[in-house]
């Protein structure tokens, strides 16, 4: 008889300590110690969470942002590094399975910065470092994309789990390229936005695209999106008040766990700071695919194929002596685990 996963899910919705990796890190152990405490084996932050998302790309012109550029280098965190430690730790003391979204300092050049998930099991290994593929529009000022060596799901013991961060849950072929894999828990990690264009109403964006994958693959989708405090409002806009108007802009937050009947399993959280808490049964998505699976027999792959490069990109290869370079991006080294 198959035994399936059945567990508690959190999807946290927060915001940062602003430009500050070890308050973050710290908030986000309370955050896991909370949400352990209340049963969940699977919490789930926002993208960008440590130590917080470039809002001044989309506020002020690439010269005016550029000193912020630096300020959030610095504050960024190494993988592997003591702040990715840290959160390891807390991963295995409370024995839950977390994903959380970093700034990450590139290991071969100060210019470099990642817009990067990391998977962390319940035992504080590291799993997975997915560097975002392609940041959207005004991020291109701050992030270089990852590549194909980290579109992977991982085993785990709440099943088989994928992670994309923001925009990259819009892109068709990178979801797919995850349910290829058997992926049976999604996470989907955004920021808030209030910085789109007026028409643009990001919570439904959110609830859109997390219902369409949960749906379309027939898995069970946990989205977490970030909060803009005042804290990050006074830090962005200072005195200006049309951006201080911008950034306090409702409905560009939403938290929760969706179905594979792309039905949310609670109601979401818009906007305000908290936890969602949902159960996840694997078992609900069997009957579904007997009808849809997109990735089974309900497709023609000999009309239909997808071919993901999971190659990792470096900026040199050396070939004919020895030499010692930084890790290739996608494969950072893994420290020892902590007694």
């Amino acid at each position: 008889m198959l035994d399936l996963p059945r567990f508690t899910a959190a999807a946290v919705q927060a915001a940062p300590a602003y430009l500050d990796a070890a308050k973050t890190v710290a908030k986000a152990t309370d955050l896991i110690a909370e949400a352990a405490g209340h049963g969940a084996a699977l919490v789930a932050f926002p993208e960008a969470f440590v130590p917080g998302y470039p809002y001044w790309n989309w506020t002020m012109n690439p010269v005016a942002g550029s000193p912020w550029f630096e300020r959030l280098y610095r504050s960024a965190v190494d993988v592997p590094g003591p702040e990715v430690e840290a959160l390891r730790a807390a991963a295995r003391r409370h024995g839950v399975t977390v994903v959380i979204g970093v700034n990450e300092r590139g290991a071969h050049s100060m210019g470099v910065l990642y817009n990067t998930m990391l998977t962390i099991s319940s035992s504080g290994e590291l799993l997975g470092v997915h560097r975002k593929l392609v940041p959207t529009w005004a991020e291109k000022l701050t992030w270089t994309g990852g590549d194909g060596s980290s579109l992977r799901v991982h085993d785990t013991e709440l099943g088989r789990l994928g992670v994309l961060a923001c925009g990259e849950n819009t892109n068709t072929l990178a979801r797919f390229a995850l349910l290829a894999q058997g992926e049976q828990v999604h996470v989907a990690a955004y920021i808030a936005l209030p910085v789109a264009p007026e028409d643009y109403d990001m919570a439904d964006a959110i609830a859109i695209r997390t219902a369409a994958h949960a749906f379309e693959g027939k898995v069970f989708s946990v989205v977490s999106t970030s909060v803009v405090s005042p804290e990050i409002v006074d830090a962005v806009a200072g005195d200006d008040a049309a951006v201080r108007t911008q950034l306090a802009r409702p409905r560009n937050a939403l938290s929760g766990i969706f179905g594979p009947d792309g039905r949310p399993v609670v109601e979401p959280l818009v906007d305000d700071e908290g936890i969602v808490y949902a159960e996840i049964d694997l078992a609900r998505c069997i009957q579904p695919k007997q009808m849809h699976d997109i990735i089974g027999h309900y497709n023609r792959f000999d009309v239909f194929s997808l071919h993901l490069d999971a190659t990792p990109r470096t900026p040199l290869v050396v070939t004919g002596r020895d030499a010692e370079l930084p890790a290739p991006a996608g494969e950072p080294a893994e420290p020892e685990p902590r007694s």
